[in-house]
């Protein structure tokens, strides 16, 4: 699995991108995130508020809930707006 960090995230983990095997249980976003804040300390401040960080799976927004798969490329990012 292929983890991508952008913005104020990838400032905190100090890693733009990281290829990781998560263990079996962590099946979705959320699990993903949990598991991810265990890492580090860098990954357990940027997650510490995951309200705030939006995800995307293949390219594609994803919910918290959104299955996660081995071959997956998962993007954290904080929200954006246009102007």
């Amino acid at each position: 699995m292929r983890v991508l960090y952008f913005a104020w995230v990838r400032q905190k983990i100090g890693l733009g991108e990281e290829v990781i095997s998560p263990p079996p249980e962590v099946r979705d976003i959320a699990g993903l995130v949990a598991w991810l804040s265990t890492r580090s300390p860098g990954h357990a401040a940027a997650f510490a508020n995951a309200r705030t960080i939006r995800a995307a799976v293949n390219q594609d927004f994803a919910t918290p809930d959104h299955a996660v798969a081995p071959g997956d490329e998962i993007a954290f990012f904080p929200p954006v707006t246009g102007g």
